[in-house]
């Protein structure tokens, strides 16, 4: 079993994971409540040419997107409260039946801790694809090269991944420490 303080670590790192699905999750359903087929939102200009506007493909793709990352933040939330009420039953035996009192395996922790940690990974790579799409439908698509669109793709395609990248580096660390 973990110790005390390492417990109570892992417990505030769970409850980080948790509290950032449940804000991306929101914003998902945010996502999904918009309609992308409706011609009243976009930015284009009416003069511009209808290859410039995002297909129905781009929508479809768009609704796909937002429920995967809904099902990766649910899964990594899942994950994490469940490995949160272990941790919670090994450190109050007075409130569970003998029969529910285990000790945490400190590996299996690890493991889980990955997986809900994964979880939120896959959920920002398809939160970021669906904001790619949004941008699309709102300001043209990727192959006409608009500005606008360029603008808000290129620091959206750095930043994420490059924060993904620093939170996975952390996650290892804290995985095989």
């Amino acid at each position: 079993m973990p110790s005390r303080g390492g417990t109570s670590v892992h417990i505030v790192a769970l409850d980080g994971i948790v509290n950032v699905n449940s804000l991306f999750t929101l914003a998902v359903f945010i996502g999904l409540t918009w309609d992308p087929n409706d011609p009243n939102n976009t930015l284009i200009e009416a003069n511009d040419p209808t290859t410039c506007r995002a297909g129905p493909r781009v929508a479809e793709d768009l609704v796909a997107f937002h429920v995967y990352s809904f099902s990766s933040f649910l899964f990594s939330s899942l994950v994490a409260v469940a490995l949160k009420q272990a941790i919670r039953i090994t450190r109050t035996p007075s409130y569970h039946p003998a029969e529910l009192l285990a000790r945490v395996n400190s590996s299996a922790l690890r493991v889980g801790m990955l997986v809900s940690g994964a979880g939120s990974v896959c959920g920002c790579v398809f939160l970021m694809l669906a904001l790619i799409n949004v941008v699309q439908i709102k300001l043209g698509t990727l192959g006409c090269g608009s500005s606008h669109t360029l603008a808000a793709v290129i620091p959206l395609v750095i930043f994420v991944p490059v924060a993904l990248l620093i939170y996975v580096c952390i996650v290892l660390y804290a995985f095989t420490r």
